[in-house]
């Protein structure tokens, strides 16, 4: 077909529709090509361009139908046999070779590319890419970087962070509307954030302007935007403009054919991504065109924006049937969107609306979306649908373009607006989104794109709404979205010329109206208003988010904001939007049944009021900063009345607010209050200008207050039956992200009514609010109707505290930002100590992000500096890690702790007390205060002026009655109140007097003045002249049981016989709610402005519900007290003394000129009522003089309070409840001291050994026998065969030997390709080699016993060091068996917790029961001499049954032996104990065992620093099980016994005779010269062939004799390591001195000696060059060679010495380094005992040789000599050992974490070579390796866990590069241990949240390699868990 095409191109007759072959098709595509090209070039070119479009017709013909490609069978007939994919495949193979014009279509593309005018990156990136955002940089706060810009510009000391991006993405480098082309130098600072602290924001702001550099910008971006790039020659991309038009109609035409309308319920993802399958090539294309560069792009731009061409092609008017039929299938998809196309509406049918309906009055709304998913949908329908909602005011949106067209009318004039509405319709696939993004770059198109995008925006939201898949749809519509409205300028153009704000509010209000329900708030039946419902998917599943972030995004710009605030109509709108968030998810309280399903809907409504209505709101404050924007405010504060007017109006409010009802969401309170404040802080504007009447006042302040009485009622369980949803809105209402948006304006709101509200009535309101009315009574019982007992005193707390905060909290009264955020962090930092981040948290961020208060900016670090002090990361003892944290400054304890804005911030109560908790210490800590303190007095600012009104609610009559009342109340131990009432009310009295109105003149001004009302309690309103005023008599409503109606009443109420002061003689009466409702009255209906007067009735004090009026009487009390008076009197009563208050300025007269005492500002509550009544006498005269007078009387004693039997029930109940509490703590503490010095024996690490609770009793020498204690029945006694005791154990494989080096270099983690890892250096691989050449030369079992094995996967024994029976040990097992309990270990595998001291165990080691006096008997010391020990030692090898017990008798020990036994050899794999060539054979049994031992003394040397200086006190301060394990491992060793005849013994003390007979079998291998066996593993062999226990003669006789062959060896290695020179020098030398005396012991001779003997072989010669090269270049000096041969024997006398203090219990001495060669000899008695030490030490003195040195040596070279007839190499190889091994590490790990990051997140997998989701890295070797990848599983293992075991046999140490964290696995176990990444502040950063650069924390990773080392991951981390093989 595509050869037909071709020739019908060029002219010639049209050929059979036989394919032509694949090349010279090609030449033909090429040819044709170049041909069209050459006809397009002419000046007449018509030809040409038909001829091209007649090709193009046939070969982007989309005549197939996509949807039987799709189906498999049809597919080849449809596709004319080439199968569903081979004609889009040719297609493209033309297209491609179209653009080429013939070329190369490579070769084309970088010739293009060589035009790229494009200063922009553009990179486009999805999901989970990571990026970098720079703040410093960032002009928009959306602003990101891809990896490699960010790399190459220079962003050093700058604010950035990582991040992964979430809904994808595209780099801004070069974007100048975006991101400054300049930042800050690096001169600008060279510190870190910090550096600027202390200096003023000014010269902050100045450093950074004078170093602006162009340096922003990558390099690649900076020279593309200064450079010119040449003009693009026209003929380069002449064939594109031709060829792409026509591509892009066949992709518009594929995707018209693909889509099919879901049918009703069934979603159709399925059939759109098929069709996207089959498209992917095509858009491929396109995606690849658009990395070309500029100069494609704009060929790309042209074509899709060209409207005309459009029009050409897509019109479906011309002959072509199917492109009729696809225009038609066009017209269906847009009529089934509910949309019309409005120039077809004639020709196909389709019915326009009529102009009338058009215009929007908002009642279309719900229904038009509510029927989206039908065809066909009518303007009546629409309207019907939205009665069910309730009747709600209409809106008339502003200007005549937001009418119904902006939802359903689109009409598309060019490919890219088609485009669009084809990526819209298939739910923006993931490729379409990328194309259209990589255009960008383009500014022409980005204009275009742009517009067509905002024409869409209706068409997103319907399409969004009837999303199946909405969260990835909104990611995908964000990451559009984000690039487009992040520009200024673009979105002012758009907004100028498309109505930008006009579609996203009538979209967002039409989105919202199709999920309202009737509001139930107030009244439930006749309610006009509607609310969102959110239980809607809409409002639960975030739905609106991306059209609210658009939103949000635009309103950023100044330009846009100030266009929306300008504009009248989009503010009703806009309101009219806010109103369906007043009052949702109303609460009502359940009075009689648990409710039965606790909603969680209330997240989505707090979420929802967040993001669509607060976030809108700061984004529009923050353009109303100046005085020149107070119109704007103006309007916002116009139309936000109005609509609260018409939300009282609609829920029917007049003055009560229905009970038992709350929603914490009134976005339109928190509008106005917010605007309120913006209009005073910053624009100057006159508070009152902008307020309602009073009347509204009252009614705005009844729901913020309904609100913060709630509060109280839920803490004080009153909600408990609405279940805990309740408690979490009440949480959620004060919680960081939200308290600025919610609390915070309620509670500014309601400090703006109260300034203005009547301060009488307020008072009376709040206290009602609360329902603590009926307690306000002097009284001493009362009934309250609206409240329990119970709840009383809490109601009162919290209605006292929200006065408090209501008239301490300045936020929004005159507090500048940064005194703000100090109040904040202080706040947080006195509750607990934070880290950096939590600080971060924990602050209400502002939401604003251009307000220049962001966390992390240059206030916040500097005013954190300031309060705050850094506590760097510290190790706990157990290991445990903290982060770095910040704690308050001691100044800002003093000073700056306020206990209001703690009580204001917390989300938990007890955060309260733990804040005051750390005050107390504090104080106690600096000799402040001893006791417990009470919450400090702290100074507020001052008031704004505007807000000065707030101070006359501390000056009102009302509140002087209630804390007058109060006092009087606890002063007569009234029920419910508690010391936190006291505190508030002396708290409310001392703001009082710090806000009292002026000073008063000396003499009363009322002495003369008119008689007051007769009813009034006091006679003015000002607190300092109350305080003094004297109450003779107040009648009260008591229930007739109250004590108070028995008494007499007095003989007249209305005569004052006192007549003190200006008391009027009746008693008072005071109602708090009649007064309430008569304010309100007034207010009401008052006729003059301000109703200043008021009389108050008679009325009694009680509110009732009718029909329910208790039986009250009345009584009159006699009370004669004044505030003073009371005062004085509580301030004896605190401190239990008579008289205790003595006025100080008696004595001291300065303190009235000073008042400022520090000795007052902390303290109790008699330092509280001392200052009040030092402040209250400074205030006035008269007060001091009635203070002084009050003082003179001796106060009566107050009489004893008379209780009843029910009162004294329950203070004998209180009683026994304290004292419970006082003997609990007692115990307590004593468990604590209990513990504590448990840990302190039993636990501490750096313990001496001779700590052991395996108490050894040496009462009697004589009879005493080992004793051990039972952890779990208690008993102690020795072990015995029928009931042994056993040690708690630990047994586990380790690799950790295997892992030392003789390098001193250590191994870095490779960090680029070049470097890698080699292995073949450790210790493992070493012997592992030498172990291999040995079995490849001599006899298998012969060499099984020359090496060592377990430097990979050796069994390492530990123990907690406690013992227990082993039969209490098996119950105990079973018990953990049928414990149902969650473990973190497998009882199935032995695991175990040691039930004293919890520590993770898996065996118990039996221990060997004996005597002590059988130890000292053979620790005595015996006068044989060396020859007969050896004969003995032989002797006692060779005698099979000399071992005490005897296995046959199979008694309850030997079993438990035989079971430790196999626990150990099941411990390791099989591969780390089978060396043996024979399977299955006895010599490999042997070997581990031994080699066990081995493990053990190797790794407690490694646990000591490699060394043995510093003696006894073991540094690693294990609990040692050595003795035991070397009991069990003998018992099994002497099963297995070794022919004398190849005893190893021998060969070391005795001369063979047949030496030649023995080598001369040439066929049989020969066994391993004595010479290469390891003397260690010798050593070990030979002690635990001895019966048990050993004699200590016996011991130090094998020790001199295996020295002996040790120090030859040394000679041995040293004649080989040495070259010809020196070897005939050294033997010239020795043999001078062969026949002194002492020549056996003196090194010269020796070495001579050996130099000969092995010069009879060929070990020394044929030395090649390559030999020469590995021989150390040292001048053998004579001290050089005597270092070399001490250094060679050290780690022998380590280990032997270790040994020796395990089997007999003797101390290491303690020495210097150059001394413990020496000091160790002498100790294993090597050196004679007459030895001194003042000449230089010669190691040979230490020889003792059992026969004639010489022959014994001439014997063992013989040996070598015969081996290195045939193989000189190897015989060499073998003899050179290293016996100078480091200590193991963990690799070394680069300073800066993104170094790791950048290699390894994006390295291949060498196993499965694809990139894994979670790499990581091992620690041990580098190794990368998939966590969790089942592309790397093998034999049901993931790669980490069989890594784990290859690695380090069983224990795996991982960096998971994503996460910055460390992963420990243990055999079938893991945990997270942490990160040893930290970032500037000390913190981690797991999963790389927060992105911030890290840095290695070195003592973090040396805790990892030492619990690596000692092998404790076990013991010190707690949280273990199974990983079931799957990581």
């Amino acid at each position: 077909m595509a050869a037909a095409a071709a020739a019908a191109a060029v002219g010639g007759p049209q050929p059979p529709q036989a394919e032509m072959p694949a090349p010279g098709l090609a030449l033909d595509k090429a040819a044709t090509a170049a041909h069209l090209k050459a006809a397009l070039s002419r000046p007449d070119n018509r030809a040409g361009a038909e001829e091209l479009q007649a090709l193009l017709e046939r070969v982007l013909s989309a005549e197939r139908p996509l949807a039987a490609a799709a189906d498999g069978e049809e597919a080849a007939a449809a596709g004319g046999g080439g199968g569903p994919g081979a004609a889009e495949e040719e297609a493209l193979e033309w297209c491609k070779c179209l653009l080429a014009g013939g070329g190369g279509y490579d070769e084309f593309c970088a010739a293009v590319r060589a035009y790229d005018p494009a200063a922009l990156c553009g990179l486009v990136w999805t999901a989970n890419f990571v990026a970098y955002r720079c703040r410093t940089c960032g002009i928009s706060p959306c602003m990101s970087l891809c990896a490699e810009c960010f790399h190459q510009g220079d962003h050093t000391g700058h604010d950035f962070n990582m991040f992964r991006s979430q809904a994808g993405g595209a780099c801004d480098c070069g974007d100048s509307n975006v991101m400054r082309e300049s930042g800050y130098t690096n001169q600008r600072k060279k510190t870190t954030e910090n550096s600027f602290v202390g200096r003023d924001h000014k010269a902050y702001r100045n450093c950074i302007n004078n170093c602006m550099l162009p340096l922003m910008f990558c390099k690649r971006h900076q020279i593309k935007s200064s450079s010119n790039i040449p003009c693009v020659p026209k003929d380069l991309l002449m064939m594109s403009e031709f060829v792409l038009p026509r591509f892009i109609f066949c992709l518009i035409q594929y995707l018209r054919e693909g889509y099919n309308e879901p049918a009703a319920d069934v979603p159709s993802e399925k059939d759109l991504n098929k069709v996207l399958q089959l498209l992917e090539p095509q858009i491929s294309f396109l995606e690849d065109l658009t990395k070309m560069g500029g100069a494609m792009r704009s060929v790309l731009t042209q074509v899709l924006t060209n409207q005309q061409s459009y029009k050409d092609l897509t019109s479906g008017l011309g002959e072509n049937a199917y492109a009729r039929k696809s225009h038609e299938k066009y017209l269906i998809a847009l009529k089934s969107s509910g949309l019309t196309y409005p120039e077809d509406k004639l020709v196909y049918g389709i019915q326009e609306p009529s102009a009338g309906t058009s215009t929007l009055a908002v009642q279309g709304f719900a229904g038009a979306t509510g029927t989206l998913g039908q065809l066909d949908s009518s303007d009546e329908e629409d309207q019907d649908g939205s009665q069910g909602l309730g009747k709600r005011k209409r809106v008339k949106l502003s200007s005549n373009t937001k009418d119904q067209s902006i939802m359903d009318v689109l009409k598309h004039k060019s490919f890219l607006e088609e485009l669009l509405f084809w990526t819209i319709k298939y739910e923006f696939p993931q490729k379409m989104v990328t194309f259209l993004l990589n255009m960008l770059p383009d500014q022409e198109y980005k204009v275009a794109f742009t517009k067509t995008f905002v024409q869409h925006y209706a068409f997103i939201m319907k399409t969004l709404k009837k999303s199946h898949e909405s969260d990835t749809m909104s990611n995908r519509i964000v990451h559009i979205s984000v690039q487009l409205f992040s520009n200024e300028e673009l979105a002012r153009q758009v907004t100028e010329e498309c109505q930008l704000l006009d579609i996203m509010v009538t979209v967002l209000l039409y989105m919202m109206e199709s999920c309202l329900i009737k509001s139930e708030l107030q009244d439930e039946e006749n309610s006009l208003h509607v609310v969102v419902n959110c239980g809607e998917a809409l409002l639960k599943n975030n739905t609106y988010w991306p059209l609210v972030s658009d939103f949000i995004n635009i309103l950023s710009h100044q330009s846009v904001a100030k266009r929306f605030l300008e504009d009248h109509g989009l503010l009703v709108t806009w309101m009219n939007f806010v109103s369906f968030f007043q009052g949702m998810n109303l609460n009502k309280r359940e009075l009689n049944e648990h409710v039965e399903f606790e909603s969680q809907t209330y997240y989505a409504a707090f979420a929802a009021e967040l993001e669509a209505c607060a976030q809108p709101m700061w984004g529009l404050l923050s353009h109303c900063k100046v005085r020149e924007t107070q119109e704007y405010t103006r309007n916002v504060v116009r139309y936000c009345l109005e609509a609260l007017q018409d939300w009282f109006d609609a829920i029917n409010f007049v003055d009560e607010p229905a009970p038992n009802q709350v929603t914490f969401h009134l976005p339109l309170h928190r509008y106005y209050a917010m605007f309120l404040s913006k209009a005073v802080k910053c624009q100057e504007l006159d508070l009152d200008s902008v307020l309602p009447d009073q009347e509204m006042l009252m009614k705005l302040m009844i729901h913020p207050l309904q609100i913060q009485a709630s509060l109280a009622e839920i803490h004080s369980n009153m909600w408990v039956r609405n279940g805990l949803q309740i408690k979490g809105q009440a949480m959620t209402y004060v919680q960081s992200h939200f308290c600025n948006s919610m609390i915070d304006p309620d509670i500014y709101l309601l400090q703006v009514c109260a300034s203005r509200l009547d301060p009488d009535y307020f008072i009376s309101s709040v206290f009602e609010r609360f329902k603590v009315v009926d307690l306000l009574t002097m009284a001493s019982q009362h009934q309250n109707t609206v409240l329990d007992a119970e709840h009383e005193r809490s109601m009162l707390e919290g209605a006292l505290t929200f006065l408090v905060i209501l008239l301490s909290l300045r936020l929004h009264l005159g507090m500048s930002d940064d005194e703000i955020l100090r109040a904040e962090m202080v706040a947080q930092l006195c509750m607990n100590d934070r880290t950096h981040s939590s600080l971060i948290h924990h602050i209400p961020e502002n939401p604003n992000p251009k307000s220049g208060i962001i966390p992390g900016s240059y206030s916040f670090e500097s005013v954190l500096s300031a309060v705050a002090d850094f506590k760097a990361p510290v190790f706990e003892p157990g290991g445990s890690m903290q982060q770095g944290m910040y704690t308050p400054k001691a100044e800002v304890w003093d000073h700056e702790f306020d206990p209001v804005m703690v009580i204001l911030r917390t989300v938990y109560r007890r955060d309260v007390q733990s804040a005051m908790d750390r005050y107390t210490a504090f104080l106690k800590q600096s000799g402040k205060f001893p006791g417990n303190p009470w919450p400090p007095y702290k100074k507020r600012t001052p008031l704004h002026p505007s807000y000065k009104g707030l101070m006359r609610l501390l000056h009102c009559k009302t509140l002087h009655i209630v804390l007058f009342t109060l006092l009087y109340k606890i002063l007569m131990d009234h029920q419910n109140l508690s010391e936190h009432v006291l505190c508030m009310v002396l708290y409310l009295i001392e703001l009082g007097l710090e806000n009292s109105a002026e000073e008063e003149s000396d003499e009363e001004a009322s002495v003369g003045g008119p008689e007051r009302c007769h009813d009034s309690w006091f006679p003015g309103s000002n607190l300092v002249s109350n305080m003094r005023h004297f109450i003779n008599y107040v009648r009260v409503r008591v229930p007739e049981t109250a004590p108070e109606v028995k008494r007499d009443s007095p003989a007249s109420t209305s005569s004052d016989s006192l007549g003190s002061l200006q008391n009027s003689g009746t008693a008072q009466v005071f109602s708090l709610v009649a007064e309430r409702r008569k304010k309100f009255q007034e207010i009401i209906n008052r006729n003059s402005s301000e109703a200043n007067q008021v009389v108050r009735p008679k009325t009694s004090n009680k509110w009732s519900a009718p029909g329910s009026a208790p039986q009250l009487t009345t009584a009159i009390l006699e009370i004669k007290e004044s505030i003073l008076s009371l005062l004085i009197k509580l301030h004896h009563k605190l401190s239990g003394k008579q008289n205790s208050y003595y006025p100080p300025w008696l004595d001291d007269i300065e303190i009235l000129i000073q008042p400022d005492i520090p000795k007052y500002s902390h303290g109790d509550g008699i330092t509280a009522v001392e200052r009040i009544l030092l402040k209250a006498a400074l205030q006035s005269r008269m007060n001091k003089r009635i203070i002084e007078e009050i003082c003179r009387k001796v106060t009566p004693p107050v009489p004893p309070k008379k209780i009843t039997a029910a009162e004294k029930k329950t203070l004998d109940k209180e009683e026994r409840r304290q004292k419970a509490r006082e003997r609990q703590q007692k115990l307590l503490a004593e468990f604590a001291s209990r513990q504590k010095s448990f840990m302190e024996t039993a636990m501490d690490v750096d313990s001496p050994e001779s700590d052991i609770p395996m108490e050894i009793t040496t009462a009697e020498p004589q009879v005493s026998e080992a004793v051990y204690d039972c952890v779990i029945c208690g008993q102690s006694g020795p072990s015995s065969e029928d009931r042994p005791t056993g040690l708690v154990v630990l047994l586990q494989a380790s690799s950790v030997l295997g892992q030392c080096r003789d390098n001193i270099e250590p191994k870095k983690l490779p960090i680029t390709e070049e470097e890698q890892i080699y292995p073949w250096d450790t210790c493992a691989a070493v012997h592992d080699v030498r172990l291999s050449l040995l079995q490849r030369y001599f006899k298998d079992s012969s060499c099984l016993l020359a090496v060592s094995i377990g430097w990979e996967g050796g069994v390492y024994v530990q123990t907690c060091g406690h013992t227990l029976h082993i039969d209490c040990h098996k119950s105990y097992m079973e018990s953990l068996r049928n414990d149902q309990v969650l473990q973190g270990f497998s009882v199935d595998k032995g695991e175990f917790t040691c039930p004293l001291c919890r520590q993770f165990a898996n065996s118990v080691l039996p221990c060997y029961p004996g005597s002590n006096v059988e130890n000292n008997l053979w620790q005595r010391p015996s006068n044989k001499s060396i020859q007969d020990l050896i004969k003995e030692v032989e002797e006692l090898q060779g005698r099979p049954g000399a071992f005490p017990v005897s296995i046959s008798s199979e008694t309850n020990l030997s079993k438990e032996m035989e079971s430790v036994m196999k626990d150990i050899k099941n411990t390791t794999q099989k591969k780390y104990r089978d060396y043996s060539k024979t399977p299955g054979s006895p010599d490999n049994d042997f070997l581990f065992m031994y080699s066990v031992a081995r493990t053990n003394l190797e790794l407690e040397l490694i646990h000591r620093g490699g060394n043995l200086c510093s003696g006894g006190a073991s540094t690693a301060g294990k609990r040692s099980c050595l003795n035991q394990l070397f009991h069990v491992l003998a018992l099994h060793m002497r099963l297995y016994s070794i022919d004398s005849e190849y005893n190893p013994w021998r060969k070391l003390t005795q001369l063979l005779e047949e030496m030649n007979s023995q080598l001369g079998n040439e066929e049989q291998q020969p066994e391993v010269p004595i010479l290469y066996h390891d003397v260690t593993s010798l050593l070990l062999i030979q002690i635990l062939m001895m019966p048990q226990p050993l004699r200590k003669d016996h011991f130090t006789c094998i020790v001199k004799v295996l020295f002996t062959l040790l120090y030859t060896q040394g000679l041995v290695a040293l004649s080989v390591k040495c070259n010809e020179d020196d070897r005939s020098a050294w033997k010239h030398t020795g043999a001078l001195k062969k026949n002194t005396c002492d020549a056996e012991k003196s090194y010269e001779v020796l070495l001579s000696f050996v130099i000969r003997e092995l010069s009879k072989g060929k070990l020394y010669h044929e030395e090649g060059t390559q030999e020469c090269a590995t021989i150390s270049p040292i001048a053998w000096s004579p001290e050089s060679t005597e270092k070399y041969l001490q250094d060679f024997c050290l780690h022998f006398l380590r280990i032997t010495s270790l040994l020796q203090h395990h089997l007999f219990g003797e101390d290491l001495p303690s020495c210097q380094e150059e001394e413990e060669f020496s000091v160790l000899s002498s100790c294993l008695g090597l050196l004679p005992t007459f030895y001194q030490t003042e000449h230089p030490f010669i190691s040979a003195s230490c020889l003792d040789w059992p026969v004639p040195a010489f022959d014994i040596i001439s014997q063992w070279c013989f040996e070598i000599n015969s081996f290195t007839e045939r193989h000189a190499e190897q015989g060499k190889a073998l003899l050179i050992q290293e016996s100078r091994w480091k200590l193991p590490h963990l690799l070394q790990l680069p300073e800066n974490y993104n170094t790791i990051f950048q290699y390894y997140h994006r390295k291949t997998c060498s196993v499965c070579t694809k990139v894994p989701k979670d790499p990581a890295v091992c620690l041990v070797c580098g190794t990368f390796v998939c966590l969790k990848g089942l592309c790397c599983k093998q034999q049901s293992y993931c790669e980490c866990v069989l890594h784990s075991q290859n690695c380090g046999a069983g224990t795996g140490i991982f960096l998971l590069i994503n996460a910055s964290v460390i992963i420990i696995i243990r055999g079938h176990r893991f945990c997270l241990w942490g990160s040893v990444y930290l970032d500037a502040h000390g913190e981690e950063d797991r999963d790389l949240r927060r992105g911030k650069p890290l840095y290695i924390c070195k003592e973090r990773y040396k805790v990892l390699e030492q619990q690596w080392i000692s092998h404790t991951f076990d013991h010190i981390n707690k949280r273990w868990g199974p990983h079931y093989n799957g990581l």
